[in-house]
């Protein structure tokens, strides 16, 4: 998991992805070369709806907590999934996309959401941009 680099032969083959996110910086720089399911709202919106795409067989691509900032601090999310699907569903993306959303939840409820400037919600989004280049 969380590999999208698929060997067959001597060939290293790169399966086709789609990217879903709640951050206008990834929509904007990501568009031209993969497919966005952009969300407009928050970050545990975007784990609902990569779950909703699991349950259809999608494998999940990236871990649903790649940052190391406690969920309820961080507006934007973004997820990798597959753009083809399986025969069934993938339970180890399903563990990991519900874990996501269950720490998530855990989060706001014990801390609540945090407010930010537009400077640093433009930081974050550039954060977590530069986090889903890397995993590209």
């Amino acid at each position: 998991m969380f590999n999208r680099k698929n060997l067959k032969g001597k060939n290293d083959m790169v399966e086709p992805i789609m990217v879903i996110t709640n951050n206008p910086t990834c929509r904007e720089k990501l568009s031209d070369r993969y497919e966005i399911d952009f969300i407009d709202g928050s970050a545990m919106d975007v784990l609902k709806k990569a779950r909703d795409y699991i349950h259809k067989n999608h494998r999940l691509l990236t871990h649903p907590l790649v940052s190391g900032v406690k969920p309820n601090e961080v507006p934007y999310r973004t997820v990798i999934i597959s753009k083809t699907t399986e025969n069934t569903v993938d339970v180890e993306s399903l563990n990991y996309i519900e874990m996501g959303i269950h720490t998530t939840q855990k989060f706001l409820r014990d801390y609540g959401v945090s407010h930010w400037s537009k400077k640093v919600l433009d930081d974050f989004s550039v954060v977590d941009y530069d986090l889903i280049r890397y995993n590209l």
